[in-house]
């Protein structure tokens, strides 16, 4: 979990922005890329569903590697 310091700004009293030191920013932006790569993969795996699928031994022993 990422700890945040914002400091907020405001326009006519209303709170409009939230401005981040930059470290914190980078690892807001890190753990939103990880998330959108766990929904990527959970979304591929399920358009997958039963496919088939051949063990890598089995691919190495077929292509000589």
């Amino acid at each position: 979990m990422v700890t945040l310091h914002p400091n907020i700004l405001e326009h006519d009293g209303k709170k409009t922005f939230a401005v981040l030191p930059y470290e914190e920013f980078l690892q807001v932006r890190e753990e939103l890329d990880d998330y959108q790569n766990l929904k990527d993969l959970r979304e591929a795996k399920a358009l997958e569903g039963d496919a088939s699928a051949t063990p890598l031994s089995s691919v190495r022993k077929e292509l000589k590697i």
